[in-house]
């Protein structure tokens, strides 16, 4: 009996442990993404919900927070919802956003969708053929020895970037209704998004 305590109390340990370590790792990455954007080029672009591009801005030396004065808290000043709004200073230039989806994403990845929707139009592209299957095959060159691809979309579904990479992992980053993802040690911010992530043998 005293062995079978044991064994619950070592087995309950192991689980707080791992699950403190998860949470720690969370917080790393997301600090670490903090930290490898300053002084980093990206690429900050919204979208509107057929995926069009609203804006796009290019710079250096990125932060991105959540503007806490629109959380919602409670008496004794504890947070209850978080803020959707975000701030983001580029290059010194500061940028205050709500609403629609917004991509950050690092320089040296290359958004696919992006090459292809230049030669392909979109609008007149056969929705009832599987899309990220077709436009994978037909961007080989890009694809070529790449394990695994991410799907971005916009709120109401529509495809807006694709990007590709052997290593990706993602992350909380602390923001309401946002992902941090890290390819091949380039990182993507995704505000109000849809994404998948897929093993590219799926696609292919």
């Amino acid at each position: 009996m005293k062995r079978k305590k044991m064994n619950i109390v070592l087995i309950a340990g192991a689980l707080c442990i791992t699950m403190l370590s998860g949470c720690a790792l969370l917080k790393n990455e997301a600090g670490k993404m903090k930290e490898k954007l300053k002084g980093r080029t990206a690429i900050v672009q919204t979208y509107d919900e057929e995926s069009n591009i609203i804006d796009s801005i290019k710079g250096k030396s990125i932060s991105i927070s959540s503007e806490d004065k629109f959380a919602v808290k409670d008496k004794e000043g504890n947070t209850t919802q978080q803020s959707s709004v975000i701030s983001l200073t580029i290059g010194g230039k500061s940028m205050v956003h709500v609403g629609s989806s917004l991509v950050l994403y690092e320089e040296g990845l290359t958004d696919v969708f992006n090459e292809y929707s230049k030669t392909v139009n979109i609008k007149n592209f056969d929705r009832s053929t599987p899309f990220i299957n077709t436009m994978i095959n037909k961007m080989k060159n890009i694809t070529t020895g790449k394990s695994k691809a991410i799907l971005i979309r916009s709120q109401s579904g529509k495809p807006l970037a694709t990007f590709v990479g052997d290593n990706v992992s993602y992350f909380a980053t602390g923001i309401d209704k946002s992902t941090g993802i890290l390819i091949d040690g380039k990182y993507i911010f995704i505000y109000r998004c849809d994404y998948t992530i897929y093993d590219l043998d799926l696609l292919e």
